[in-house]
């Protein structure tokens, strides 16, 4: 059923209606490509190569699932065919990535719930069944036990990142949820509960916002110290980890009912909500200073789908503040920050990959993904694929 009514419910199936068409070529034209963001408008392929020469850039990429995540959600609406076989396609083609295995770390979730568990739980496909397992095994296997977390990320150059841990995760360990319910193996749910119990305690600060990345002992355990990361500065906000966050510990509710998660989720929801502009467009750390403007529009849809989410769960004298939110983020999208024409494959138009990052308000495929997500949950026909 319909998450909305009236002129909403109206606004809602032209929208639908523009996502469907604009797919509908696009996904022709990008049938054999992963892409990350657009070329002078036309998507990029990360399985082609590594830009960089970078193991983690090329088939490694953590968002290389998303893209089959965007077929799936529209094989499940409009049961067209070909979104299917396009999405098998990807899903095939991140098998290298295994094989190279080096560029793999936390974002295994990232890149295997939106393809091969969202491909096992439609069709039973035993293949896609033994890829995720394969990926929770090595997101499972990077659990700190001293210090109750999952590492994040490998080796970077000048650093020790063996004690780091990153909100984003949150958006992994659905996977280790997945894999305990397939299996009846418990292990995967107790690392992934007592990693989201971890970044209740060291990410979430007491007014709802969040650190991006949480500097561990890993011998020990225990806090050592709190970066940045992607937004302005150590302390500050950044905006899509607020959503991380949001979202991720809905997740976590949805998967095991545990009052905590959906409290924390609320209480992050509420700081985002009171820092959404009158314009509804998403800057890329809400404590960033007014110059230079910098905004990420990926943070909004991803904040729509976890405040849709939030408002699923909360009795009808709540889920409005949720609802209403979550509509005005998606209708500024639609309204001033989409590309429907031809001349970009990607609809948003405006995402930031982080505050210092060398560019800015250019398309980034997990944009479009949560946007559809979010389109399609306000349908109340969604397929969730986490």
């Amino acid at each position: 059923m319909a998450l909305v009514t009236g002129e909403d419910k109206v606004w809602l199936d032209g929208l639908i209606g523009k996502i469907t068409r604009k797919m509908d070529g696009v996904s022709e034209k990008t049938r054999h490509k992963i892409p990350y963001t657009t070329v002078d408008g036309t998507y990029d392929d990360r399985s082609a190569g590594n830009p960089t020469g970078d193991a983690a850039d090329g088939i490694c990429w953590w968002t290389n699932g998303f893209w089959g995540g965007m077929m799936r959600l529209m094989h499940h609406e409009t049961g067209n065919e070909k979104y299917n076989e396009i999405a098998q396609i990807s899903e095939a083609k991140l098998d290298r990535g295994f094989q190279e295995f080096y560029g793999l770390h936390h974002d295994v979730g990232f890149m295997w719930l939106p393809t091969s568990v969202a491909n096992y739980r439609v069709t039973k496909n035993p293949e896609s069944r033994k890829r995720a397992l394969h990926a929770a095994n090595l997101l499972a296997g990077r659990f700190n036990l001293a210090g109750g977390f999952i590492r994040a990320w490998n080796d970077l150059e000048d650093k020790d990142t063996r004690g780091w841990a990153i909100i984003d995760c949150m958006l992994n360990i659905p996977l280790l949820y997945w894999a305990s319910e397939e299996t009846g193996d418990p292990r995967f749910k107790q690392i992934a509960m007592k990693h989201a119990d971890t970044s209740m305690e060291a990410f979430v600060r007491p007014d709802g916002s969040v650190n991006h990345i949480v500097e561990f002992d890993p011998h020990q355990g225990g806090v050592v110290k709190t970066y940045g990361g992607q937004g302005y500065e150590e302390g500050s906000s950044w905006t899509r980890g607020q959503t991380w966050a949001l979202y991720g510990f809905m997740m976590s509710y949805i998967h095991t009912g545990k009052a905590d998660y959906l409290h924390t989720a609320k209480r992050i929801a509420h700081y985002f909500i009171a820092n959404i502009p009158d314009s509804g467009v998403i800057p890329v750390d809400f404590r960033q200073p007014a110059e230079p403007r910098r905004e990420d529009d990926t943070a909004a849809a991803i904040a729509a789908c976890g405040l849709i989410e939030i408002a699923k769960a909360v009795g009808p004298y709540e889920k409005n503040v949720y609802l209403n939110a979550a509509l005005k983020l998606l209708r500024t999208l639609d309204e001033s920050r989409s590309d429907w024409s031809e001349r970009s494959d990607a609809i948003l138009q405006n995402g930031s990959g982080a505050y210092h990052a060398p560019a800015h308000h250019h398309a980034i495929i997990y944009g479009d993904y949560y946007f559809m997500e979010a389109v399609f949950k306000l349908k109340g026909n969604d397929l969730y694929l986490w």
